[in-house]
């Protein structure tokens, strides 16, 4: 049966499911005696949470992760079965709905260990709960000062047959930054707070602080599990702790879209809003159809990198909702030629570092922030077992 090609598209993100399997065995691999959970908040980090948590299963992780219990609970009903942990709670959450779809769920203060077991008790089954310890980050989780109130009355609410303390838990702050003296402090803390809870009775299941940087680089950290998010996907979580490459790690999404117009302008040619870019010469002009509407960060204007035909050109001028601009420098392409915005690098294209530099912000914004408008298309649906290999198909 003869297959219709793949129409063109304006834009698309193509996933490379093996590589990101590749990754997380690669990340397996320097955390051996940890279990591994995959952080898919963010709808995967803009690569898809379903398709993505799918795959890191299929790869080894024993554990996926979320931000809020909605994204969990969205991952349940679509079939994920296992450990699913979320986190990031508001007073009036669905503390019920993730008890009955046997959800782990994180406690960070009384507020919330009183919402959940009220709400244990509603659903006549325990809340499976992992205290959060706030070890110097100064964001989520229970302040030292706090922990023996946390503690007690978790104890107290697992005597009660409410809940089940399964994890001891908290966050680092400086993990990318290799020597920072926060993190020793933050390792010091967190064992003075778990053995506190232990001392007291706590029996948990896994004790965990480790993203993705500690997990590439601070073995001290490891504990029970590791909890790896930008890294599955390829990114490397900053310049400091190594390349992608350096790392073991493929970029796992590719961001291209079709030029939309080539024109010959003359010299002295205003070039979009603002007229930040006028042409220095009689030159040709590429239309780029994506812009921030689609997460194209407008501060990359005049610096922001793209592979056109077989050459980086930058973002020339600024850019603007949907479409932005490159100088061809006279060089006449036909109309639907690729622009490869990033990906792994292998053809020379730019990656999400280089747009994060262009932007000064990191690449999790660049990779996360893609947008709803452009299609996702999965390759390596089915797992062969190999980084890279197209086994096709879109999920």
């Amino acid at each position: 049966m003869t297959q219709t090609p793949p129409q063109p598209s304006r834009a698309r993100a193509e996933i490379d499911l093996n590589a990101l399997r590749a990754n997380v065995r690669a990340l397996r691999a320097r955390a051996p005696k940890s279990a591994l959970m995959a952080v898919v908040k963010s709808d995967g980090y803009g690569h898809g949470a379903l398709p993505c948590a799918r795959a890191a299963i299929e790869a080894g992780a024993t554990w996926v992760g979320t931000a809020t219990p909605q994204e969990a609970l969205a991952l349940r009903s679509a079939g994920i079965g296992g450990r699913i942990m979320c986190w990031l709670w508001t007073p009036g959450d669905p503390w019920r709905e993730a008890i009955e779809a046997d959800l782990d769920v994180s406690v960070s203060g009384m507020w919330a260990l009183a919402e959940v077991t009220a709400a244990a008790r509603d659903a006549g089954r325990p809340a499976r709960i992992h205290l959060k310890a706030d070890t110097g980050l100064g964001r989520n989780g229970c302040q030292p000062a706090d922990w023996p109130e946390l503690v007690a009355a978790s104890l107290a609410a697992e005597a009660a047959g409410t809940v089940r303390i399964a994890g001891l838990w908290s966050h680092l702050a400086c993990a990318d930054e290799p020597g920072h003296p926060s993190v020793t402090a933050q390792l010091e803390t967190f064992r003075r707070m778990i053995g506190y809870a232990e001392g007291e009775g706590v029996r948990p299941e896994v004790r965990h602080l480790a993203n993705s940087p500690a997990t590439l680089t601070l073995p001290e950290a490891h504990f029970d599990l590791v909890r790896t998010g930008i890294a599955m996907y390829g990114v490397s979580p900053a310049p400091e702790v190594g390349t992608s490459a350096a790392l073991g790690l493929r970029p796992v999404m590719t961001f291209s879209a079709s030029v939309a117009l080539v024109k010959h302008v003359p010299a002295g040619h205003g070039v979009s809003y603002g007229h930040r870019f006028v042409t220095d010469r009689e030159t040709t002009l590429g239309l780029v159809p994506v812009g921030y509407g689609d997460g194209v960060p407008r501060h990359a204007s005049g610096r922001g990198p793209v592979l056109v035909g077989g050459a980086w050109r930058r973002a020339a001028g600024r850019i603007a909702m949907d479409q932005f601009v490159v100088d061809l420098g006279g060089e006449k392409l036909q109309e639907g030629a690729e622009a490869v915005l990033f990906g792994p690098g292998d053809r020379g294209e730019p990656t999400a570092e280089d747009w994060a530099e262009a932007a000064d912000t990191i690449a999790y914004e660049i990779v996360t922030r893609i947008g709803a408008r452009v299609p996702r298309v999965y390759r390596g649906v089915h797992d062969t077992g190999g980084a890279g290999t197209d086994t096709g198909g879109d999920e």
